[in-house]
């Protein structure tokens, strides 16, 4: 009896554990979705809200003085739209094609009946601690003659150095037998790579696919070195980038009095502010949607790292 009174006490202590456990976790949680959440509302709330107004502050998850001005202004550039598919192509065949040389590259050097496998690790590990620096990557881009070229997008990154040990260390933990399974039925390297490797190896794919796309999304400093003379292959985050500067340019002569005073001036006036809210939402919105279609493999992929059976 004493024993079973001990185990009814101890069950009953720990289901009390459990449910105080729950409700700080779940409180925390809540809490930490507030807070990754707050700032990118506040953001849209400010996108949407009038650019004078929101001059005076307390803007926080509602916009005071709803309207679209913002946006209007944005994508009323001449040349935003062509800018944007300028962007989607490159974030696409970037991606495809860093993902799948990447992924070529990590095969070889996975396999130890390579025999330059340690030379060639070396080699591509090195780059990740020595560059030429900006003026010999210029020269360089310029004598591959993809200077005023939407290549100058692709070609550069085709292969990540980081990407490719994540993307070897993955493959690493297949099971060697398959290989060997698939060699005794004639199966070659480009066949194994094809229906062994890339199947097996979707979640460390996908995890990477999701990194370079947006770096590939994100980046605007390429175009003002190689293609700022070519507007029709600006991109989007390049456009956005101008459009702030020539905002900040148009009020830089003018104090917060004068903001204040012209708060009924125009329903369509637009301030630096306003601006750089739009631009984080514009900018941010195409990667938050793709990101639930990858997110299953992005978990497993980021466990690549852990004990491989």
């Amino acid at each position: 009896m004493k024993q079973k009174r001990f185990f009814k006490a101890t069950r009953h202590h720990s289901g009390a554990g459990d449910y105080i456990f729950d409700f700080f976790n779940y409180t925390f949680m809540v809490f930490l979705c507030i807070v990754m959440l707050y700032p990118f509302l506040n953001q849209l709330a400010v996108s949407l809200n009038s650019a004078s107004d929101s001059l005076k502050g307390g803007i926080f998850l509602w916009p005071r003085q709803f309207t679209w001005a913002n946006y209007q202004h944005v994508f009323g550039e001449a040349n935003i739209l062509n800018s944007f598919l300028i962007a989607v192509l490159r974030t696409v065949i970037g991606t495809l094609t860093s993902v799948l040389g990447t992924a070529m590259v990590a095969y070889t050097i996975s396999r130890k009946d390579f025999v330059l496998q340690k030379f060639v690790t070396i080699s591509f590990v090195l780059t990740m601690y020595f560059s030429g620096g900006l003026i010999p990557n210029y020269l360089l881009i310029k004598e591959l003659n993809l200077l005023d070229s939407f290549w100058v997008y692709i070609v550069p990154g085709i292969i990540g150095v980081f990407n490719l040990i994540v993307i070897r260390s993955f493959i690493e933990g297949i099971p060697e037998s398959l290989f060997e399974s698939a060699r005794i039925d004639g199966a070659g390297d480009f066949t194994i790579f094809l229906k062994i490797v890339l199947p097996l190896s979707m979640p460390v794919l996908a995890t990477v696919s999701l990194f370079v796309a947006v770096y590939q999304w994100n980046s605007w400093f390429d175009v003002f070195l190689y293609n700022s003379s070519s507007p029709q292959l600006s991109t989007l985050q390049y456009e956005l980038m101008r459009i702030l500067q020539n905002s900040n340019a148009s009020l830089s002569g003018k104090t917060a009095v004068d903001a204040f005073s012209n708060a009924n001036a125009s329903a369509n006036q637009v301030s630096p502010t306003s601006i750089r809210a739009t631009m984080t939402i514009v900018a941010s919105l195409p990667i938050i949607m793709v990101y639930p279609f990858l997110q299953k493999y992005f978990v497993k992929g980021l466990t690549l790292g852990g004990v491989k059976g």
